[in-house]
């Protein structure tokens, strides 16, 4: 089998590690991968998964093969080697293919890693070191993903929780997997087992795929806890059981509040899910590492985001800018803008992130709002974390990175169509574009924007050529913006010289099209203005120059594959030299630069120092692992390259055809940036020629189809560095304006009067009128010359330009006149579409052509015996519609066609000359042009012409300008004035209709220069062989510019090989030799297909530049390299053996190359070397091939070929008469040259009809090379199944006395068939020891058997190859299968000299063939099922298949289950081969639905049976006759050990009379050897089998074993579905009756009695306070069995504890099953009571005792609570003293002898004490009380013997339980009742009493004054105190003077104050 790109993916202990990717069939890595094992020492049952794939190609086979090694011999001897040599590797079925993979592998400390020298000097890694360092976050350039969908599935297995924190507490975990939610069951207590898996298929790309997130969160009361995970995050796409720290969510910096136990893996198509064969539940898992998830964070960040601006924004009139941005989940958004374009937000937003972060972008958007519906997206940019930060992981030493900055700075917008998604991306600059658009929409702006200083750029592009186009009806152009500048649809703009000239498309005379522009080039140029960044893109385009050079140099050395190529080391030695040279070089200073950033600063001394490290490594870099080395350096230069900073939009170059937008290519700016400091300062593109491929936009153009290839000159730079622009060596930059002069034919008159809907003088189109006299001189120009008439060439060049030969027709119309005669019509003479033509008569054949038959009717269509066709003529244009053969008397039209074929004259000038002679021609003709417009033009009139122009030139030449390139002052349009702006804030004034008219810049090429291109084409090979089996009619089109030529078609094969040499004679390029040498043209190389009908279609194309040669005498033929063979835009399936060179042509004669049956050949110096050689094919025989009847194989390699006799009865006996071919032919003996060997087979039908039904092929003959004089060579023998009839009477005999004695009697069952299992798996329980067992051991594989590579996939007799269809269908491309094997070695080419003997020997016949067999197949357990049924689960049941036999019963499914524990036994006959695929189906049982298929899987019984390994029948580690572990072959070992020596060709064991030792293979073996001691163990038999069994088992064999499969379905190809562990036994009939089956029924639970008394409590926390202010609980004890709460039993209460002691003596009873080899209990019932079956379900042996208060109103308080593992529970305390805390520590910090001891309740049956209960507090368990209890484990018939009741009930014995005797606290009352007062009220509320006093107080004051206040308010208004004084005195004079004045009148004086106090 043969692979493009092929790497392995290692996988050891969960964690993988993978090498880099390598091209070729044979591909060689010689690298070191590292795994630490830190402290855990490596065990015996460590393996390390192999797994190869083809990166290439992103289909689903995808998945190459893979094989699993055991590492236990690194185990016994550490310091020796590990060597696999040519490991088979298996398919997704576990099949074996055809690679082979060699590898070894050691163990070493840290002083054994200084790398051990290698011989081979290519080895190539896989960057592992720098892929470790720059894991995250970095500026690592990860590897793109395919886009395609594929298959994915998701397994989230929840084990168990530890120190949830809380109090008695429900949790569940509710795990959502990319958005699908999933919910365990509920459990209860702080240390929950839940052991569920859940399942998530997904079929979708992997881009979306490894974005998605894992949540897994868990739930108690309300509160949620959570840890997040992504599927691509940890090595492997796996965690196995991992502990995951669980935090809150809104608070993640309180902490760890808990620990979950998950295992987590992500599979593709062919990964393999994890073995896990450890006890789902373990008390000894002291793996308490714990997973740093991105969740639980390790701290946490605020990244600040200034946006300050943005510009250059297409709004819509009414719209509103805003912008919105994205890291990860988090949105943020600034305010609206209103109507502007360049919108100023001015503003701050701040996101929290985690570091490490786990999103590594920040996306931004901004939006259109018109009308309030902000729907419509301007643009987007995504910004890279890694690029803006650096966690000095690149750097070996002591940097320490910084943290994320960046600006101020712009960043650029794109949007609109998006690019298609490529694999691989040259530059690592741009992945953006790929994901945001093609379409410039403004920048935004990050920081405070202070005043830039614009600069005037200048971007000058010439087109050099445009090749390789498909066909285009309308005339082209192209166009070249940066940003908005240049863009012809944005008139808001200045008009600027951004488009091409309107040109066609010509046929080049093969299948592709091109713009002929010859010598007159065309130019444009376009002007811009942005800021200065040029001390930042010198930065970048030095480092880019030394990336492009270490790259180019690796390039050159991974090509070399030979490693004794003498160019390797002076390759090598030149890498090294120009590193140091490149990394030498400094940096511009960025700390010195006033407008360097933070990041630029950052960034250039993180280049800085990775330079000098770079450079340091290189001059110490020894002469090996040569790729590996560069591939390391490369990698990380490539994590520093990328500028995130990128000011300058990147150049798009538009193909436009009717004014669309098809096809683009995309510049990055820096790439053809100038700087005047130097040209490494300048991008590598910079004044260079450089080749182009256009691609379609997304969901555009036809598939595996390219737009052109185009080439182009480029230039950009600041306007004032162009003063010496000059771009090319040669060639005439010239300016023309042009107009078109055009007239129209009325009445046989051509003039312009005549003209409709179009000026007289008009652009190209037609559209606009351009008068002479309108136009004028840019500023900086003048006129040059009149207006003179120019033919455009490229508009005249006809179509049949490049065409050998061309068909003409012309078709003969008449009419039916009014007589019915027919006359000729008005239009005698049309087309096929009824134009009028010429007459054939007078049509002359043009000038360099001729015609070999003249005019003649075509007769081969629906025509009558003279051609004519008939139809009635429809008005206006009188033409039928329809057109008939047969004439009806209504026809009124009839017509002929007229055809005859004329041939180019091939003379002495070239092909390139005749053009030219053409193009001189046109010079002297007038100019007029005929034709319409927007097709094509003819020179001379046509009888349908109406329409003429002629293009009108006048030349610009400039004025004498200083400092600037002329061309750059070709702004704004020629005719009339335009709003001429440099930039434009809204397009709203000035209303712009049509284009401007702007003048066409061409180079002009006077003196062409004349070539040779020779390319050298050997073979072409196919990488993807399951794809294509053969190539029908290959060959190859070589494609070089406008010029192509093909090879000779071959015949169907699998590998073409043309060994031709392709010549190019006089190619003209107008470009400077220099300049063509520097950057040639590039090759193209297309592998394309024609089938038996002529179709031809396209396989794959390859290109690269051709080595250019100035001088021949300087000429070194190139070696030929294998280029990769590419279809469409990414995926790689082939390769091609090629090279390629041109040469200029001087005045030395041509070159000549061999010439060989019309050919040119390959020159002799690169033929390669042939030699004589034997492949010698072991023929076995076909498998599986269906509807064939005689079939036969047929061998082809090179062009030799051989064949067997015909399978002449293929139903009865598949395997060919004949045993070996032996094949002679001279065939290359470089690996480079290797010949595949081809595969056929042949079917002989009815009629003597011979039909390929099936082909394989061989791509690599080298790993069957051998020395045929080897003397330790072996030739396989197949496996002898007959016995002579005396041996057979005696097995017979032997098994009927002695293997099926039954031993019940003798025998103590104490240890089964699951005892051995348990064994092996290492799970054994310490409490079950058998002092045997060392005896009795089995091996159990995490893989299939073929998969173990000791084995050698179990195809050592001979190789299952399988066959295909020469086009293999999706659905089922396997056909068939081939058994046998290859030899080859070198054949003497002297007939005398002495033939090496045959590798495959000749047997006469193949006995025993077909075999009858007995098989037996032990379906033991399987686990991770696919879950089938709504809930989750499903009900698996077995069926095998062997044939057209089914085995198994579909009732004995296990429900509810997704890891089912089977345990049958099936035991059947079958004839092998012709029943030897053994299907073993795993369904799930639906009751009304059809059953579903979970998985299935197969086994090839023909190879089991084949091989030498034994693997019928694996041996037992010990011979026993009778107990439990049988021997179970038909054999005993002293005939295995005979039959074994026969196969590999030695002579039989002697052993002695006594049996006691035994001579074999040339040696002496003892029995004592083996067994120092005798052995004990019972039932074991002889002496002589004991020494023979030992033997046997040194010889390598396959031993008693346990295989792990894994199932598929066709649903989901390569995804696992699950694992089936079991094994095979085949038994041959005629070796006699085999030995009995071995029971492997699952074992049952025992039932058990849990009786736990709960004698007293004490130290109890008290919670309540009584009436006495004292604390006091009222405490009672409820317990329970972990799973089994519905039976949950509680003790009565103990009431008002003063001391927290409670007394109960109170027994629980708890019935529980239990599975002792486990330790777990099992629980069958069913979920709800409408489920159909009972859910089993396993968890551990773990009882809860919880301590509480008993509250009447409230809820009862929790006091305590006590978990014990009762399969290891801590041993109680004597006393209550003793008890502690300490005791229930799962990790204690104690040294081990003062540990707390623990043991299991099943062993020591009774246990009592004390034990401590706990409770959480402040985050952490402390101790709240202790209990005493007594806990008694009793079997079901002890329990019912010693029966006890629950609590003190009958029956109460066992031990009887008294009424605890409790003091009552009621009587204390009496005792002294003034002080029971004073301490109830007064000490206990007295401040109650104090504040109620106040209140009394206060209230009688307040009462006093409102009953007062009444009293005193009526008295002051009333005012009583005028009647209590004396009579008032009245005055004389008063009285008698009645006109006194009124102010004495109201003195009234009153003798108050003289009245007397009062008296009380």
């Amino acid at each position: 089998m043969s692979y493009r790109i092929c790497w392995p993916l290692g996988v050891f202990s969960d964690v993988k590690r993978t090498t880099r990717e390598v091209e070729g069939n044979h591909p060689v890595w010689n690298e070191t991968l590292i795994w630490h094992l830190w402290n855990h020492p490596l065990q015996k049952d460590s393996f390390l998964q192999i797994t190869l794939r083809d990166m290439g190609s992103v289909k689903k086979e995808r998945f190459i093969g893979m094989a699993t090694v055991l590492l236990k011999p690194l185990v016994k001897k550490p310091r020796k080697i590990l060597f696999v040599n040519d490991l088979t590797l298996l398919n997704h079925s576990m099949m074996p293919t055809d690679c082979t993979v060699t590898f070894q592998a050691a163990l070493m400390t840290y002083k054994d890693i200084e790398k051990i020298g290698d011989e081979d000097l290519l080895a190539v890694t896989a960057q592992e070191v720098a892929k470790q360092k720059l894991m995250f976050p970095s500026a690592t350039v990860h590897k793109a993903l395919s886009p395609k969908p594929q298959h994915f599935q998701v397994r989230v297995q929840v084990l168990e929780a530890r120190q949830l924190m809380g109090n008695d507490i429900n949790p569940v975990v509710k795990v959502v997997i990319g958005g699908h939610q999933h919910h365990s069951r509920i459990k209860m207590g702080n240390n929950p087992f839940f052991n569920e898996i859940f399942f998530q298929n997904f079929y979708e790309s992997p881009m979306k795929f490894f974005d998605e997130i894992i949540l897994i969160q868990v739930r108690k009361g309300g509160n949620w806890r959570l840890v997040s995970h992504g599927p691509s995050a940890s090595p492997g796409h796996t965690l196995r059981r991992k502990w995951l720290g669980l935090c809150q969510p809104n608070e993640r910096n309180s902490g760890v509040r808990g620990y979950l136990k998950v295992t987590i893996c992500a599979l593709g198509v062919g990964d393999q899910a994890p073995v896990d064969q450890k006890l789902i539940y373990r008390v000894d898992d002291t793996d308490a590492r714990i997973f740093k998830s991105s969740v639980v964070p390790a701290s946490v960040a605020y990244l600040q985001l200034f946006i300050y601006c943005a510009e250059d924004l297409l709004l819509s009139q009414s719209g509103t800018g805003w912008t919105e941005i994205s890291l990860g989940y988090s949105q943020l958004r600034t305010h609206v803008q209103t109507q502007t374009e360049s919108p100023i937000w001015n503003q701050i937003l701040t996101f929290q992130i985690q570091l490490p972060c786990l999103s590594s972008y920040v996306k931004f958007r901004v939006l259109d709002c018109p009308r309030n519906r902000c729907s419509d997206e301007i643009g987007t940019v995504s910004l890279s974390l890694n690029q803006i930060s650096s966690t000095g992981a690149e750097i070996e030493g002591m940097y320490s990175g910084f943290l994320p900055c960046f600006g101020p700075s712009f960043l650029t917008l794109r949007g609109g169509k998006k690019a298609p998604f490529r694999m691989k991306e040259e530059d690592p600059n741009i992945p953006n574009i790929v994901k945001d658009g093609l379409a410039y929409r403004g920048r935004v702006f990050l920081e405070k924007k202070d005043p830039f200083c614009l600069l005037l750029y200048g971007l000058c592009v010439i087109f050099l050529s445009c090749t390789m186009m498909p066909e285009f009806k309308d005339l082209i152009q192209f166009e070249v913006s940066i940003g908005h500048y240049g863009n012809k649809m944005d008139l808001s703009y200045k008009p600027l010289v951004s488009t091409t000239q309107y040109s066609p498309a010509i046929y080049d005379g093969n299948i592709y099209h091109y713009v002929p522009w010859y010598n007159t080039k065309p130019v444009v140029a376009v002007t811009s203005f942005w800021e200065d960044v040029g001390f930042r893109m010198n930065c970048l385009n030095l480092l880019q120059f030394t990336r492009d050079r270490l790259k180019a140099n690796l390039d050159i050395l991974k090509s070399m594959r030979n490693p004794r190529d003498p160019a390797l080391l002076p390759q090598w030695e030149k890498l090294l030299r120009e590193l140091v040279e490149d990394c030498k070089r400094p940096l511009p200073c960025m700390t010195s630069q006033p407008k360097a950033t933070d990041l630029d600063k950052n960034r250039w001394k993180l280049r800085r120092l990775l330079l000098q490290e770079l450079a340091q490594k290189a001059k110490q870099a020894p002469p090996r692992d040569m790729v590996a080395t560069a591939e390391g350096w490369l990698y990380r230069l490539n994590a520093v390259l990328p500028e995130p900073q990128m000011n300058l939009p990147d150049v798009m170059i538009w193909l436009m055809s009717r004014e669309q937008r098809v096809a683009y290519a995309q510049v990055p700016a820096h790439s053809i940036l100038f700087s005047p400091d130097g040209a490494r300062h300048s991008g590598r593109f910079c004044g260079k020629t450089q080749t182009l491929f256009l691609q379609y936009p997304e969901g555009e153009g036809e598939k595996d189809t390219l737009p052109a290839q185009l080439r182009v000159c480029m230039w950009l730079g600041n306007v004032t560095d162009s003063r010496d622009l000059e771009l090319l060596r040669q060639g005439e930059v010239v300016v023309y304006a042009e107009t078109y002069e055009n007239q129209a034919k009325f009445k046989d008159q051509w003039g312009q009067q005549f003209l409709q809907h179009c000026p007289n003088f008009s652009d190209v189109m037609g559209h606009k009128a351009l008068p002479k006299e309108d136009f004028k001189e840019p500023h900086g120009w003048h006129w040059e010359g009149p207006w003179t008439v120019e033919p455009q060439r490229r508009l005249l060049l006809d179509t049949d330009i490049n065409k050998s030969q061309v068909l003409e027709e012309v078709y003969e119309n008449q009419r039916r006149d009014t007589t019915g005669t027919w006359v000729p019509a008005a239009i005698p003479n049309t087309d096929v579409n009824g134009e009028p033509v010429e007459a054939r008569e007078i049509v002359k054949c043009p000038q360099g052509w001729h015609v070999k038959q003249t005019w003649a009717v075509e007769l081969n269509h629906a025509v009558d015996n003279e051609g004519w066709e008939y139809g009635v003529g429809i008005p206006p244009s009188g033409l039928p519609q329809v057109w008939n053969s047969v004439e009806k008397t209504y026809y009124s039209r009839r017509r002929r066609r007229w055809a005859r074929v004329r041939y180019r004259d091939h003379g002495r000038l070239s092909h390139e000359q005749e053009t030219l002679s053409f193009l001189q021609l046109v010079r002297g003709r007038p100019g007029w042009e005929y034709g319409v417009f927007g097709s094509k033009f003819h020179l001379n009139p046509q009888p349908q012409s109406r329409f003429r122009r002629r293009c009108w030139h006048r030349r610009l030449a400039p004025n004498k300008v200083k400092g600037v390139a002329p061309i750059f002052l070709l702004e704004g349009s020629l005719v009339k004035p335009q709003l001429d702006r440099i930039r434009s804030t809204r397009r709203t004034p000035p209303v712009i209709t049509q284009m401007p008219n702007l003048p066409f810049i061409y180079c002009v090429f006077n003196k062409p220069h004349h070539y040779q291109l020779f390319c050298y084409i050997y073979q072409a090979r196919n990488l993807m062989s399951s794809h294509v089996q053969t190539f029908q009619g290959p060959f190859i089109r070589l494609v070089f510019l406008n010029h192509s030529q093909c090879t000779q078609i071959l015949k169907s094969c699998a590998a073409p090989t043309w060994a031709q040499t392709l010549i190019f004679q006089h190619l003209l390029l107008y470009e400077n030799p220099q300049d063509t040498r520097e950057s040639p043209p590039c090759v193209v190389l297309e592998l394309w297909q024609q089938d038996p009908q002529g179709k031809e279609t396209l396989w794959g194309r390859s290109m690269w530049h051709p080595v250019v040669w100035l001088d021949a005498q300087d000429r070194i033929l190139p070696p030929m390299r294998w280029h990769p063979l590419v279809k469409g835009l990414e995926d790689e399936e082939g390769e091609i053996l090629a090279s390629c060179e041109l040469i200029l042509e001087t005045e030395l004669p041509l070159l000549s190359v061999p010439w060989k049956n019309g050919i040119y050949i390959l020159p002799k110096s690169i033929q390669p070397t042939l030699r004589k050689m034997a492949i010698e094919i072991l023929v076995w025989g076909l498998r599986n091939m269906k509807q064939v009847r005689s079939p036969r194989l047929l061998v082809e390699c090179w062009e030799e070929s051989l064949q067997t006799e015909p399978i002449r009865d293929f139903q009865t006996n598949p395997n060919f008469a004949q045993s070996a071919l032996l094949l002679t032919l001279y065939m290359p003996t470089e690996e480079t040259f290797a010949l595949p060997l081809v595969l056929k087979v042949v079917d002989n039908q009815d009629f003597g009809q011979e039909t390929v039904v099936g082909q394989a092929t061989v791509h690599s003959l080298q790993p069957y090379f051998c020395d045929p004089w080897a003397e330790d060579y072996v030739p396989p023998r197949p496996p002898s199944t007959t016995l002579s009839p005396f041996i057979f009477q005696l097995l017979g005999y032997l098994c009927e006395k002695f293997w099926f004695k039954s031993s019940k009697d003798e025998y103590d069952q104490e240890v089964d068939w699951w005892s051995k299992l348990f064994w092996a798996t290492g799970d054994t329980p310490q409490a079950l020891k058998y002092k045997y067992k060392d005896y009795h051991t089995l091996k159990v594989y995490d893989c299939e058997l073929e998969a173990v590579p000791a084995f050698q996939g179990l195809q050592d007799f001979c190789q299952t190859i399988k066959l295909y269809q020469e086009r293999p269908r999706l659905d089922s491309p396997v056909v068939g299968e081939f058994k046998g094997q290859f030899r080859v070695y070198p054949f003497p080419e002297n007939p005398e000299a002495p033939k090496p003997p045959r590798q495959f020997p000749l047997w006469p016949k193949k006995e025993d063939f077909p075999q009858q067999c007995l098989v037996r197949v032990y379906v033991v357990r399987a686990f991770h099922l696919q879950p089938q049924d709504i809930n989750g689960l499903c009900d698996p049941y077995v069926i095998l298949k062997l044939g057209q036999t089914l085995l198994g019963n579909r009732d004995k499914y296990q429900p509810n289950t997704l890891d089912p524990i089977f345990g049958v036994m099936f035991e059947l006959s079958c004839t092998i081969p012709l029943e030897k695929d053994l299907e073993v189906q795993l369904y799930d049982f639906d009751l009304f639905s059809p059953d579903d298929m979970i998985g299935t899987t197969v086994i090839d019984l023909e190879d089991r049976l084949l091989s030498g390994f034994g693997a019928r029948c694996g041996l037992s580690k010990s011979y026993c006759q009778s107990g439990p572990f049988r021997w179970r072959d038909q054999m005993p070992p002293g005939l295995l050990l005979e039959h074994h020596a026969k196969r590999k060709g030695l002579p039989p064991p002697l052993f002695s009379p006594e049996g006691d030792s035994v001579y074999y293979n040339g040696k002496k073996f003892q029995l004592q050897s083996f067994e120092l001691k005798p052995p004990r163990a019972r039932f074991l038999g002889s002496k002589k089998e004991r020494l023979a069994l030992y033997l046997l088992h040194t010889q390598g064999l396959v031993p008693e074993h346990v295989e792990t499969r894994t199932l598929y379905s066709d649903s989901q190809p390569g995804i696992d579905q699950g694992k089936v562990q079991m094994w095979v036994d085949i038994f041959p009939k005629k070796l006699g009756p085999p030995g009995p089956p071995v029971n492997i029924g699952p074992r049952k639970p025992k039932r058990y009695e849990l009786r736990c008394v709960i004698w007293k409590t004490t130290l109890v926390d008290l919670k309540e306070k009584s009436l006495s202010y004292d604390r006091i609980n009222d405490i009672y004890v409820k317990g329970w069995l972990f799973g089994l709460e519905k039976d949950m039993q509680k003790t009565d209460v103990h009431y008002r504890s003063l001391t927290g002691e409670g007394i109960f003596n109170w027994r629980f009873t708890f019935t529980l099953d239990y599975l002792a080899a486990e330790h777990v209990c099992v629980l069958s019932e069913k979920d709800y009571i409408w489920s159909l079956d009972p859910t089993v379900t396993k968890f551990p042996a773990r009882l809860i005792i919880q301590v509480w208060d008993n509250n009447i109103i409230s809820t009862d308080d929790f006091l305590g609570v006590l978990e014990l593992d009762l399969s290891d529970m801590p041993l109680p305390a004597p006393h209550s003293r003793l008890c502690s805390a300490r005791m229930l520590e799962a990790d204690p910090k104690w040294p081990h002898f003062l540990q707390h001891k623990h043991s299991s309740l099943f062993r020591m049956k009774n246990v009592a004490g004390w034990w401590p209960c706990q409770v959480l507090d402040g985050g952490k368990w402390r101790l709240s009380g202790k209990v005493k209890m007594t806990l008694e484990i009793l079997t079901e018939k002890e329990a019912l013997i010693k029966a006890a009741g629950r609590g003190q009930s009958e029956p109460n014995q066992y031990p009887t339980l008294h009424p605890p005797l409790r003091t009552h606290t009621l009587l204390m009352w009496f005792r002294s009742p003034i002080g029971k007062f004073i301490r109830v009220f007064w000490r206990r509320y007295h401040f109650k009493i104090i504040a109620t006093a106040i209140t009394l107080l206060i209230g009688l004051l307040l009462f006093n004054f409102i009953y007062s206040a009444p009293n005193y308010l009526a008295m002051s208004w009333i005012k009583p105190e005028l009647r209590l004084n004396a009579p008032i005195q009245i005055y004389a004079n008063i009285i008698n003077a009645p006109n006194t004045s009124s102010t004495n009148s109201s003195n009234l004086t009153t003798p108050q104050q003289k009245l007397p106090a009062p008296h009380n």
